[in-house]
């Protein structure tokens, strides 16, 4: 999922409950951002979320903040530690490592489609040797997403959580949906058909599945320790349930194949702020590759206060500051990650309830506004 987040002008107040992760006194500004966030997560779980958790980054200093229930059936109170699926804030993980690739000389962005996937996008009047890689991070690729109304509408209803789906067939849906609407590289346009495309170019280079190239080159040199790519639809141990409100069932357990490289991982809120932080202070790309990843391009119907880079976006906020960022929304789960450009400054927020409507509920206009007005107080 990828939407523009909304924003809001004004900043709210409350008293904070939240509790230190890590060395170091809070300071003041990451005070007042926590009191911000967690009226937003209180007002969120007022609103129907089951529950929420949160983040706050400054420099050295950071809190955790929780409101409502991780379980709803226990009444278990949501645990900021919990793990949770993170949806397409996969993306910055699949575009790394394809920037690390790069950056080893191992493959270039302007390189084709057909070139490492030869006859994979061929059909339908699209050519893979028409599209880069680099169209296929920025989303301008001209491809239509697998994920269109008929298997969205399934998939939240969760119908087949057991279903396999490969790589491969699900690009092939895509180019089955419909002919061309531009040529690549004139129209930006979201499409999770695009990162599984990413994926499947890792596998092409490496040999290796996009889930073991990003667990070896992201996630275990970075200590994540609870960030995995699910191998069963099950989650185990501390996590938070995930719920689908228009059905009134939880949907844990879904399908783990629909997303791939595109938005399968499972994380914790301080698992993401340390990627993130790792990411844009240039820990994990050279400054080459850092300068690919921060070149965006205009997001459509963003009025122009959002630009997608590869994997991660550039949005100005109505407080003067910018914001690099991503949502995600999977069945269940709906998360974001706010940070500065060098990523000492975050606000990093997971709520267990999504159903497939975007921007459209109070709840998540509600904690939208609290997490920009968060990430503005730092």
């Amino acid at each position: 999922m990828r939407t523009t987040v909304k924003s809001a002008a004004a900043s709210v107040a409350a008293v904070a409950v939240f509790s230190a992760i890590g060395a170091g006194t809070a300071r003041a500004d990451v005070t007042s951002s926590a009191s911000i966030m967690q009226a937003g997560l209180n007002q969120g779980v007022a609103d129907g979320y089951p529950g929420m958790i949160a983040l706050i980054r400054d420099g050295g200093s950071t809190q955790s903040l929780s409101a409502g229930y991780g379980d709803a059936a226990t009444k278990t109170a949501a645990d900021p530690n919990a793990q949770f699926r993170i949806g397409s804030l996969t993306k910055a993980f699949t575009s790394t490592v394809v920037l690390q690739l790069e950056a080893e000389g191992k493959l270039s962005l302007d390189d084709t489609v057909e070139h490492w996937l030869p006859g994979v996008v061929d059909s339908n009047g699209y050519d893979g040797s028409k599209i880069t890689l680099r169209e296929l991070l920025n989303h301008t690729s001209g491809l239509p997403d697998y994920f269109s109304d008929l298997t969205a509408a399934a998939y939240y209803a969760n119908l087949a959580p057991n279903a396999a789906y490969t790589p491969q067939a699900l690009v092939a849906d895509a180019l089955a949906t419909r002919a061309p609407a531009s040529a690549p590289g004139t129209t930006w346009g979201y499409a999770n058909t695009n990162y599984v495309l990413a994926g499947m170019v890792i596998q092409a280079v490496t040999g290796n599945s996009p889930a073991t190239e990003i667990t070896n080159r992201v996630i275990t040199p970075l200590g994540l320790s609870r960030t995995t790519f699910p191998t069963t639809n099950q989650l185990t141990g501390d996590y938070l349930h995930g719920y689908n409100a228009a059905y009134g069932f939880d949907g844990t357990a879904s399908n783990i194949d629909m997303f791939g490289a595109a938005g399968a991982l499972v994380s914790t809120v301080n698992d993401l702020s340390t990627f993130v932080h790792a990411l844009m202070s240039g820990q994990l790309l050279p400054a080459q590759q850092m300068a690919e990843l921060e070149t965006v391009v205009p997001e459509s119907g963003s009025d122009s206060i959002a630009s997608y880079g590869l994997g991660i976006v550039e949005e100005k906020l109505p407080c003067g500051k910018t914001a690099w960022l991503h949502d995600g929304g999977v069945l269940g789960y709906r998360s974001y990650w706010f940070s500065s450009a060098d990523g000492s400054q975050q606000v990093i927020l997971a709520g267990n309830e999504f159903h497939g409507v975007e921007n459209d509920t109070k709840g998540q206009n509600d904690t939208q506004e609290a997490l920009v007005n968060a990430y503005c107080a730092l």
